[in-house]
């Protein structure tokens, strides 16, 4: 194993045979006597050795789980993003519709829209530490999830036709912060997120269906 020195003298790096180590000589560039210093021991750095059960060979009988992760690639978000901006092409459409737009219009965009922003809320809001749900599992909580936010809708919809108020400013801030709450609390039922992204999670639903009822040319709330 070659010996790295370092030229006391000149500064020069160069390498000498171990068969030197513990002598002296000059140093090929300015001739300074340098004492080649004594091998030292090689450290050896070993990986760490799996657990389970091996083979007669040493080799691991049981292969590791690798974890897999729940994250929406391009073309799942290239996808979303086409699908919310048909539904804002379609809802654009309405400011052709003369009178007040029907209710059952309105309840489609709520629904239509909360699938894809569930989810995707849901892939950049999770916990990583923790397993992320896949398959059918997630199918029905971003199903259940979504079906809150449509409902917590059509709620805060239908709140102001029944009791025949129109709110103000104040008392709309007043009666969206237990719809947020709630909101909240369903994100965080259904996919375990801590509850202020729970919070973040619906307020991304509720700020994208705002904006398309404006885009619609209807009142934000």
């Amino acid at each position: 194993m070659p010996i790295n020195i370092l030229c006391p003298g000149c500064k020069k790096r160069f390498s000498v045979n171990e068969k030197f180590a513990g002598k002296k000589g000059p140093c090929p560039k300015c001739k300074t006597v340098i004492e080649i210093p004594e091998l030292e021991d090689e450290i050896v750095i070993h990986a760490p050795e799996s657990a389970g059960p091996k083979d007669s060979k040493g080799r691991a009988i049981i292969n590791p789980i690798k974890r897999k992760e729940t994250s929406i690639s391009r073309l799942g978000a290239i996808g979303i993003g086409v699908f919310v901006i048909a539904v804002f092409g379609i809802a654009f459409s309405l400011r052709a519709y003369e009178g007040d737009v029907p209710m059952l219009i309105k309840a489609l965009g709520a629904i239509t829209l909360a699938p894809p922003l569930v989810f995707a809320g849901y892939s950049f809001l999770r916990d990583a530490e923790l397993e992320p749900y896949r398959g059918k599992e997630l199918l029905i909580r971003v199903l259940a999830c979504s079906a809150v936010y449509a409902i917590l809708w059509g709620v805060f919809v239908i709140i102001p036709s029944v009791l025949e108020i129109e709110f103000t400013p104040t008392q709309l801030l007043i009666v969206t912060v237990p719809f947020v709450l709630a909101g909240a609390f369903g994100a965080f039922a259904s996919f375990d997120l801590e509850y202020l992204n729970g919070v973040m999670h619906y307020g991304l639903y509720l700020a994208v269906t705002v904006l398309m009822r404006v885009v619609a040319g209807m009142d934000a709330f």
